[in-house]
């Protein structure tokens, strides 16, 4: 969607490279949202690791996200001081 409509982006691989709890808490106040929704609750590594009991706990959670970050909802797209999950892929248009 990005490079359809010719708008350049960097793609951050945090499989990789896992994001730190700093950055993680940036990206949901970019957000405007909280650790636990940008959780994937369906995802193996939550249920496996019994993350749910962490669901109230914002400094454990994102803990939780660095050391699993298959968790973590994806795509996340940040544009300027805004960001949104991008999916629906519409949700991009959000902050552009």
């Amino acid at each position: 969607m990005l490079s359809d409509k010719n708008i350049p982006f960097t793609i951050i691989e945090y499989l990789k490279n896992p994001l730190k709890v700093k950055q993680l808490k940036h990206i949901i106040k970019l957000l405007d949202l909280n650790a636990f929704d940008i959780v994937r609750t369906t995802e193996k590594d939550y249920k496996d690791n019994n993350l749910e009991a962490l669901s109230n706990d914002e400094q454990k959670l994102l803990e939780a996200i660095e050391q699993f970050p298959k968790i973590m909802q994806r795509p996340i797209i940040i544009h300027g001081k805004k960001a949104v999950i991008g999916r629906p892929p519409e949700n991009i248009n959000k902050i552009l």
